[in-house]
């Protein structure tokens, strides 16, 4: 079943946890569909009107900034054989060449690192644990988190809703023009089938 049909069943509570759990699980290192969700939630909450849009990216914005915290301080406490450990367990996603990759971000851009992170999909998991591991000083974890989280996560909902909300007021009237279309061509189409189909009667006998 698709991620926003099944979101569709649950209430809308169920749809908050859900979005704060994954968005909070994947900010912890854990590899989750996170913006999937956000993004299904979000897009549905313009076609359900029980789905508060700032509800959801209030709750999205707390499970990404918490979820951060508790990956920074795992990171902080398990260092550099954690993310061995994790590199054993999630190949795909904590290899050493990955690793190095945010590293380097980290190297190169600080604090910002966590900020930014949050907009990329192998940073968003790495950014908590990783800034933990290389020891980054937590009032500046703390900011970058907060901005970043707060940005994306609520800056993504807000997006999405709108989206929707546009894509289907165009899509209604689209749906009337389709009609006419369809009518009009379903009225050539027979026009056209009923001149040929008089043009291919033989002629009688004796003309």
């Amino acid at each position: 079943m698709h991620v926003q049909e099944w979101l569709d069943t649950v209430p809308a509570v169920a749809v908050y946890a859900v979005v704060g759990l994954v968005i909070g699980l994947e900010s912890l290192g854990i590899p989750l569909p996170g913006e999937i969700i956000l993004v299904s939630a979000a897009l549905l909450s313009s076609q359900h009107g029980g789905i508060d849009p700032l509800v959801l990216g209030a709750c999205a914005s707390a499970g990404a900034v918490i979820g951060d915290s508790i990956g920074y301080a795992i990171g902080r406490k398990g260092g550099r054989p954690l993310l061995a450990w994790l590199g054993r367990k999630f190949p795909k996603h904590f290899s050493e060449g990955h690793i190095a990759t945010a590293e380097r971000s980290f190297q190169k851009w600080g604090m910002w690192a966590v900020f930014f992170g949050r907009f990329v999909a192998l940073l968003r998991i790495f950014a908590g644990p990783l800034a933990g591991v290389l020891r980054m000083p937590y009032w500046k974890f703390l900011i970058a988190n907060v901005l970043g989280g707060i940005v994306w996560a609520g800056g993504t909902t807000a997006v999405i809703y709108y989206v929707g909300i546009v894509a289907e007021s165009w899509l209604k009237r689209f749906s009337w023009l389709g009609l006419v279309l369809a009518v009009v061509i379903g009225v050539a189409s027979m026009l056209i089938v009923k001149r040929k189909a008089a043009k291919a009667q033989p002629l009688p006998v004796g003309e």
